[in-house]
């Protein structure tokens, strides 16, 4: 989706949940009449008439006896958009472990002569999506304590550890410019500590006055990009900050009023993160006389200063939580490096899917790692198998911890569900895996029922012509922790939960630019 559709999308996300005010209890109990009060209560969501054209898939079973409480559809193929990481992130952690980090060196096959090393100097990454600016500055302080003022070679850029093929299959072209599809190497950059790698951020403020240009800044401070600024102060902000396809130009029009940032992709990670080192090295007096060039690194390269990432087990935070698209892929191809010795698409899917397989998703079709492709398929059953066999794992835990928590206004802790289901016996209750793509919304986590009985759940609909209907996720998951089997046999009908975030089309983590 187009950044302008998301800023307009932005309030309804916001918007809270209003919830029917309690029913009095009655008095006799029927425990078959729970299940069944259940069923009727989701059969009557589902009948929303927006879902009329549409496809929806549902599944809702019990932890505590595998029992399934409500199926529709539920052995269907759907589009699963970010549900996919489920499936990304847990084959991530069986295959590489959470302790795994990405390396970023600097090396050199050279000889040391006084303060010149006389070669070539290169730089090596295996795809760390944590790389800041300030890391590049850091390799590049401890070359010149090395004793390093120049290098009479090149800087050689070695990007081998992933093949170099940037784009996701099915990824549409013009979303290239946008954060969320950024191209994937084994070498880059990202602005700040959402992590969002292959990206910068553009930022404009009003000028000198009406009808002034606009300021315009960049985090990283860059040459890598090339701004067209053609916005002029005004009094209201309607902007667009594009880059151009196929280039590194960055076209800015329209009006500002008031302070505005756009995460912007660039064209080839990988140069932009030897840019950063090459300005770096510069700032702390190495020159380097050759130019920029790409190349693997030699076997008897010898290390002058090596970054290690954060481990697994603190990247699920911010990929899980912030439903980060770039860490699936890169944990993708470095799934397919570790276990067949190519950092391709193909490589780590075939992991990815052999891990699914293995733990009871019988049916699966994985064309990347986020689930931005339009082709992955998966069925709600295949969810809720896959969810209910992680929970025999030794990692659940950390991995349980990753995924978004309704209603908690903590972004590291909520992410995309922060500002869902607020109010409601959900909040701080369901943990669940949000996605979004135009026509497709899905939901699938955990929840605990009104008696503390744990259930597992997905949610997947596909389809739909109308705005994003995630009011309708919402509504089920809060039923589903108001679940009793305990119902009162002369209970009212329970009202419907009436949800003001209608216009919606995608995750509120996809508005970067916006607090949401």
């Amino acid at each position: 989706m187009r950044p302008t559709l998301m800023r307009s999308a932005l309030a309804a996300l916001a918007a809270g949940l209003v919830l029917s005010s309690a029913s009095p209890p009655a008095t006799a109990a029927d425990p078959a009449a729970g299940v069944a009060d259940l069923t009727h209560d989701l059969n009557r969501i589902l009948a929303d008439q927006r879902l009329d054209p549409a496809r929806a898939g549902v599944l809702v079973k019990s932890l505590a006896s595998g029992e399934e409480l409500y199926a529709r559809d539920a052995d269907k193929i759907y589009t699963p958009a970010s549900n996919a990481k489920l499936l990304t992130s847990a084959a991530a952690v069986e295959t590489l472990g959470l302790d795994h980090r990405f390396t970023t060196e600097v090396l050199h096959t050279g000889r040391v002569a006084g303060r010149a090393l006389v070669g070539d100097l290169y730089l090596k990454g295996t795809g760390d999506p944590t790389m800041l600016a300030a890391d590049y500055d850091a390799l590049a302080e401890k070359v010149a304590d090395a004793g390093v003022k120049t290098v009479t070679g090149r800087l050689i850029a070695d990007d081998t550890w992933f093949d170099d093929v940037r784009l996701g299959t099915d990824w549409a072209w013009d979303d290239e410019p946008w954060y969320y599809a950024a191209q994937i190497s084994a070498l880059t950059a990202s602005p700040d500590t959402d992590y969002d790698p292959g990206t910068v951020i553009v930022s404009v403020a009003p000028g000198d006055g009406q009808g002034k240009p606009v300021k315009v800044s960049m985090t990283p401070e860059t040459d890598y990009l090339k701004i067209v600024n053609k916005a002029v102060t005004g009094s209201t902000t309607d902007v667009l900050i594009e880059r151009q396809h196929g280039t590194n130009t960055v076209e800015i029009t329209g009006t500002v009023s008031d302070t505005y940032r756009e995460w912007v992709t660039v064209d080839d990670p990988t140069g932009y993160a030897a840019s950063l080192l090459r300005a770096s090295l510069a700032r702390h007096g190495v020159k380097v006389l050759g130019p920029t060039q790409r190349g693997a690194t030699p076997d008897n390269a010898r290390s002058l200063a090596k970054r290690e990432s954060m481990p697994l087990r603190e990247l699920l935070v911010p990929f899980m939580k912030l439903s980060n698209n770039m860490h699936a892929e890169i944990l993708v191809k470095t799934m397919g490096r570790k276990v067949s010795g190519q950092g391709t698409w193909s490589a780590g899917l075939a992991v990815v899917e052999d891990f699914a397989k293995a733990h009871g998703v019988t049916t699966v079709r994985m064309r990347d790692g986020s689930g931005l492709s339009r082709v992955d398929g998966v069925t709600p059953e295949g969810i809720v198998t896959l969810l209910t066999a992680l929970r025999d794992k030794p990692w659940f835990e950390e991995w349980y911890a990753s995924l978004p928590v309704a209603g908690d206004a903590d972004r590291m802790v909520g992410g995309t569900l922060r500002s869902r289901m607020r109010g409601t016996p959900a909040e701080g209750n369901v943990r669940a895996k949000t996605g979004s793509l135009t026509g497709v919304t899905s939901l699938s986590g955990y929840v605990t029922s009104a008696d503390g009985e744990p259930l597992v759940f997905s949610i997947m609909l596909n389809q739909y012509l109308s705005a994003s209907p995630k009011d309708i996720e919402d509504e089920i998951a809060v039923r589903l922790a108001r679940f009793s089997r305990n119902a009162p046999a002369d209970a009212p009908e329970i009202q419907p939960l009436r949800s003001k975030a209608t216009e919606a089309e995608v995750e509120c983590s996809w508005l970067k630019p916006a607090e949401c």
